[in-house]
């Protein structure tokens, strides 16, 4: 394997990822990082620019909020148009996600195509969600493992490193979906390539600050868009 590179999608997250930088900057792994921020009027890139002086944070600006999936995507083209980068990890940039578990992620891609943070994988381990929100989640995924097949406890899990061939054999210009399903859909294609898949247990935290992106939008499109991905001739 070549650099890591962890791919971290934002909107007005200016109180967050001026903290996660650093911390990902001081992992042994020596990792890049491209932040894909979708114009935050709360300046967020303007603290990703304070970093550029490593010449490891890089940013890429798009000119308007549009979707989580697509700013992923926008952000994998990326890191695949430039060969040095390998594997590529992406993660949320609210502290969710322990910036300390990605080298076991990494790890584990010694002997897996790709690699999923799991809230599920042992137990339920996820922190500070209200009941209701923590039952939708794990429905969602019992909903989405039941229709789609998929042999992963966290399909929505936002939390993966990806070996960069593995990542190579997606069709980018075919992931439909955003949210939750974007998550689903990129496991399952990948899975359907042929691709292995290892989960590793996480602490899932709720975000430190600013305002969760989750909406009710986001929640019926999975709902509909697992059947889409599971049977696309029929759509």
């Amino acid at each position: 394997m070549g650099k890591p590179i962890v791919i971290i999608p934002t909107y007005n997250e200016f109180e967050n990822i001026g903290k996660l930088i650093p911390e990902l900057l001081a992992l042994p792994l020596g990792a890049s990082i491209l932040v894909v921020d979708d114009s935050s009027p709360d300046g967020t890139g303007d603290v990703v620019l304070s970093f550029r002086d490593t010449g490891r944070v890089h940013l890429l600006s798009r000119p308007e909020k549009n979707g989580l999936g697509q700013a992923y995507i926008a952000g994998f083209a990326w890191a695949l148009e430039r060969p040095l980068y390998d594997p590529i990890i992406q993660m949320d940039a609210d502290f969710s996600h322990d910036p300390h578990a990605v080298p076991e992620l990494v790890k584990q891609l010694e002997t897996h195509d790709f690699v999923i943070g799991s809230r599920y994988i042992s137990g339920v381990n996820v922190v500070n969600w209200p009941l209701h929100r923590l039952m939708l989640s794990w429905l969602a995924n019992k909903y989405s493992k039941i229709i789609t097949g998929l042999p992963v406890e966290d399909a929505t899990g936002g939390f993966k490193a990806f070996r960069r061939s593995t990542l190579g054999k997606l069709d980018l210009s075919s992931v439909r979906s955003d949210g939750y399903s974007f998550q689903i859909e990129v496991t399952y294609k990948l899975h359907k390539a042929g691709c292995s898949v290892k989960e590793v247990p996480i602490v899932f935290v709720d975000r430190h600050s600013g305002t969760s992106k989750m909406s009710r939008s986001i929640v019926w499109e999975a709902a509909w868009m697992v059947w889409h991905i599971r049977f696309p001739w029929l759509f």
